[in-house]
């Protein structure tokens, strides 16, 4: 079973997910999304509901290839979080490979370290 999400990265993770939703310059949306999913990673419902609102704005963006891999991670998401399963940093976009480790922005790793 995976612990709780630590009241730190809870609080960071539910900022970012809510600066996504009131950002209007999508650019500025994903890259919120792309931080909460760096910080959702290692909790199952976390890391699912941020895939699902990067397919909500794909969908939005009418962008196909970005929703036809979101699904694809929301599927993978739960399972690879609960198993420790997950390349750490990997913003949860399309055009990243669902394995491909990448380097952390400082902040979140400090956080995460810290949990």
């Amino acid at each position: 079973m995976t612990k709780p999400m630590p009241e730190r990265v809870r609080t960071c993770y539910l900022w970012e997910m809510a600066a996504a939703r009131a950002a209007t310059d999508p650019e500025k949306r994903w890259r919120h999304l792309e931080r909460a999913h760096i910080l959702s990673q290692p909790w199952p419902w976390p890391h699912t509901r941020n895939h699902i609102a990067m397919l909500a704005l794909a969908i939005a963006q009418r962008d196909r290839r970005e929703a036809l891999g979101q699904v694809m991670r929301i599927i993978v998401a739960a399972p690879g979080s609960a198993l420790g399963r997950y390349p750490e940093g990997n913003t949860g976009r399309a055009r990243v490979g669902l394995t491909q480790p990448m380097p952390m922005p400082e902040d979140l790793v400090a956080l995460l370290a810290a949990a």
